[in-house]
């Protein structure tokens, strides 16, 4: 089969490799219809993390089951599916808790472990805890294009929000207008929040965000944007959404909360070298995040997006097939294109 893999900095090629096998009971064989490049895979495309030369890459996918394991009793060969960007178990301590990104028997897609989810066909481990079935009638449904974040950038966002404390009638700050800040101002207004304030700096990404539900946009950078969020808070904000990984987008979330604030952060931290602790203790500020248990928001953000309360499909704005993928890495780096859909 064709997949995408990770060669170096600015180099990804669509290769011929092994077609994926079930190796366990466990396991499933999903044929991929629909798949993303993300923002974090920008990071070791553009040398800002480190990636084993060789490796698959690509951590959102949605297809069909191709084949199942003699275990595997949540889904069957011909059901169509959606994965979030880890596999976990379902069961273990961590699942339990709706923790699934720390499942002691879980692990990420596009990884030395994994299959990558830009190519024909994925392995997926621990099948039964990790996919979601879709119904059958969205095979070849547009609606597919707003299932699709799901994989990852619509939890990421909503993850942001929670973590963030986001309340009805709140206001939230989102710093960032990438794909996961857009989700994050949705996921904000899905929570109710009274006055959402994006942070970013592409005209097209701030009207998107206005469309989600942002009130207000700011685009200055650093200690301007600190003063322009207060100015119009009255202070800072109750919630902050930090969506980017950098130092300055964490400095810029720290600054935007008011005293006893919250920051929900979900940005890969590249280049961050410090923490404002002293600051953070001083005006009790609660700093929380990491990396979303994906797999246990998307069944309830799967019910809006299926209810049409929801739709987070619009940050997909350009699509390639399979071949074209390495254009899409190049688009989405020189910024021409928000967040790449593939079909297959």
């Amino acid at each position: 089969m064709r997949a995408t893999v990770f060669h170096g900095p600015q180099d990804v090629r669509v290769e011929q490799v092994p077609d994926p096998q079930v190796q366990t009971g466990r396991d499933a064989v999903v044929r991929v219809t629909h798949a993303c490049v993300c923002g974090s895979d920008l990071w070791p495309y553009g040398g800002g993390l480190p990636k084993e030369a060789g490796t698959r890459i690509g951590h959102e996918f949605l297809g069909v089951v191709a084949a199942v394991g003699a275990d595997v009793t949540s889904v069957a060969v011909g059901d169509l599916v959606l994965s979030p960007f880890t596999w976990s178990c379902g069961s273990c301590a961590y699942c339990r808790r709706g923790l699934p990104s720390s499942c002691v028997r879980g692990g990420f897609f596009g990884g030395p472990a994994g299959d990558g989810g830009q190519g024909e066909a994925v392995r997926v481990p621990q099948a039964d805890g990790t996919l979601v079935r879709l119904p059958a009638d969205l095979a070849g449904d547009p609606r597919l294009q707003s299932v699709l974040p799901l994989t990852d950038v619509m939890p990421t966002g909503h993850h942001a929000a929670v973590s963030a404390g986001v309340e009805a009638g709140g206001t939230v700050v989102v710093v960032g207008d990438g794909a996961v800040g857009l989700c994050g101002v949705l996921a904000a207004a899905r929570l109710g929040a009274g006055r959402i304030i994006a942070l970013g700096h592409h005209e097209d990404r701030l009207a998107l965000a206005r469309r989600f539900g942002a009130t207000d946009v700011v685009t200055v950078r650093g200690a301007e944007a600190i003063a322009q969020v207060r100015e119009l808070t009255g202070g800072g904000a109750d919630s902050v959404l930090e969506c980017v990984g950098n130092q300055e987008s964490l400095d810029t979330a720290l600054g935007s909360a008011h005293d006893g604030g919250k920051v929900g952060y979900v940005g890969v931290p590249v280049g961050v070298k410090g923490l404002q602790l002293g600051a953070i203790f001083r005006r009790n500020i609660t700093l929380a995040g990491g990396i979303a248990p994906a797999r246990a928001y998307i069944p309830e953000l799967l019910a809006d997006v299926l209810a049409g309360t929801l739709d987070p499909g619009p940050v997909l704005d350009h699509s390639y097939g399979l071949d074209d993928v390495p254009t899409a890495y190049a688009d989405m780096a020189g910024r021409t294109t928000l967040k790449a859909m593939i079909v297959l």
